[in-house]
């Protein structure tokens, strides 16, 4: 690992906390004129994931900083105008079409892998690109359907072609259609003046670490080379050179960077009130979360439903810079329903109560349902508040 310079700063624990905030767009003004792409390019990356309880993590991401965004319009910003393309970041992730260029390092990764999963058969490759090139953006079954007869994993030769293509770079992935991807050529999809690899490695890792820090605020080495999935020792290469400066945080145990410009001004402004997808970047890295808030969670969905504690898809509360509680969620017609609430006190009830009436509305309910309180003394409170 680097040897650390001397801090630029001693930061205390709630000094970070709030770094942490404002860089992730909850503390202050939000900037509604730029809007669900000004979201997405202050973040750098936005997760995609198949579970859709209130609405899919992509749609949480922009209501949890601006609110009540029309979820047609979440959609339209991200994939019309060549604004954006999926890619593989922290994980499936809607990046700014900008950064195309850094993620070269990425694609030559992949394209020097020498075993892949999949085996792909002689022509199916030029097969793909052949078909695309002549009929334009498909999905997976528009090129001859995604999975064979077995299991999820059991692509067919067309599926496992055009992913590879699209890790190599030479497809782009426009969109996303009833869940499906959309499959393009990159020569039509990317915009000329940046449709090149023409950076080298460390120009690509350089610029990921300056994104990642800059959206996070502040962070371990840990962090910030998570954001993007970079190894430590990628992060180790460029930091030296990234605008990041070291610093120490109270109570930390590991050293940590930050973005100069979130230390130049101490983070002032209106605290959100919302639920969090636990795939949203403020919360994301468990290790961190706990650092910071003082808050462990854990996304459920993939335990087994005997051994889960909070749910299924339990959302985080946060509220005055704080995560007070969870919810897990679920939608019956036009009633959310709160299966699970967990509540940190009393004073949780009313920012719960105001966190559940916006989500409800903005999925289209009408009505919303309790029906578990960890605290059941607190269960009238809450519905009265509700109503």
């Amino acid at each position: 690992m680097t040897p650390v310079p001397p801090p630029a700063a001693e930061l205390s624990a709630d000094d970070a906390r709030r770094i942490a905030l404002r860089a992730q767009g909850f503390l202050g003004a939000p900037d509604r004129r730029a809007g669900v792409r000004g979201v997405l390019r202050h973040l750098g990356a936005v997760q995609l994931d198949t579970i859709s309880v209130l609405a899919r993590s992509h749609e949480l991401i922009p209501y949890a900083r601006l609110g009540a965004v029309g979820r047609d319009t979440v959609e339209r910003a991200y994939w019309t105008d060549a604004h954006a393309f999926e890619y593989w970041s922290h994980a499936a992730c809607i990046l700014p079409v900008e950064e195309w260029p850094h993620f070269a390092f990425r694609r030559r990764a992949y394209r020097d892998r020498p075993q892949w999963y999949h085996d792909l058969p002689d022509g199916a490759y030029d097969a793909v690109i052949k078909q695309l090139r002549a009929e334009g953006p498909l999905t997976a079954t528009d090129l001859g359907g995604a999975k064979n007869k077995g299991e999820w994993w059991d692509w067919s030769e067309s599926k496992v072609a055009v992913e590879r293509a699209l890790m190599y770079g030479e497809v782009v992935c426009t969109e996303r259609r009833g869940w499906k991807r959309v499959y393009d050529l990159a020569e039509r999809a990317i915009p000329d003046a940046l449709l090149h690899d023409d950076l080298d490695d460390t120009e690509c890792l350089r610029r990921l670490v300056r994104l990642a820090g800059q959206a996070l605020g502040v962070g371990t080495r840990a962090d910030i080379a998570d954001y993007h999935r970079l190894k430590g020792e990628q992060f180790d290469a460029v930091v030296a050179d990234s605008g990041l400066v070291p610093v120490t945080v109270a109570g930390w145990s590991k050293p940590a960077w930050a973005d100069p410009q979130a230390l130049a001004s101490e983070p002032r402004g209106r605290h959100r009130t919302t639920l969090l997808s636990p795939f949203d970047s403020l919360i994301w890295e468990r290790a961190r979360t706990e650092r910071i808030f003082g808050f462990t969670h854990r996304l459920e969905a993939y335990v087994p439903k005997p051994k889960r504690v909070h749910g299924y898809f339990a959302m985080p509360l946060l509220s005055g810079g704080r995560l007070l509680g969870r919810v897990d969620p679920a939608r019956e017609g036009s009633t959310l329903v709160a299966k699970r609430v967990f509540l940190d006190s009393p004073k949780t009830v009313r920012p719960m109560a105001q966190a559940l009436r916006e989500a409800a509305g903005w999925v289209g309910c009408d009505a919303v349902r309790v029906e578990y309180v960890d605290r059941p003394e607190l269960t009238a409170q809450l519905v009265a508040e509700l109503t």
